[in-house]
């Protein structure tokens, strides 16, 4: 049974950076699209950024883009968040979401719609403050 753990969320000042990290237990990356999302309070949840099973194709929401960054680390079965310049309309509760794709050989893009991805794991609060 898929398993995602989230980690690294924290407070840090206006300016300041975050990493995080989702953990994946159970199945290969290869097999799952990683997407990250956000809820503020009050808010609906929000994409943020996503990436492939295979290939390293990501995808950004305009309000993050070169600020944030995704990547993967496959030995270790974990996709990294590296959110810099953070500012306070970041602080939300970061959540991990992950989509089969039962197709390894071939990369599967998506997008940043909570809808689509069937897997989540519990999130992790990034609070940007002063």
């Amino acid at each position: 049974q898929l398993q995602i753990v989230e980690s690294g969320g924290g407070s840090v000042q206006p300016g300041g950076s975050l990493r995080l990290s989702c953990t994946v237990s159970g199945f290969s990356l290869d097999y799952y699209v990683i997407g990250w999302f956000r809820q503020a309070p009050g808010k609906e949840r929000e994409g943020v950024s996503c990436i492939s099973n295979i290939g390293g194709i990501t995808n950004y929401a305009e309000s993050v883009k070169g600020r944030f960054t995704i990547s993967k680390d496959k030995a270790k079965n974990t996709v990294y968040l590296q959110m810099n310049s953070l500012k306070a309309e970041d602080t939300a509760v970061y959540f991990c979401a992950a989509e089969p794709t039962f197709d390894a050989s071939s990369p599967v893009v998506m997008g940043l719609s909570a809808p689509d991805y069937d897997y989540w794991g519990q999130g992790t609060q990034v609070t940007v403050s002063s």
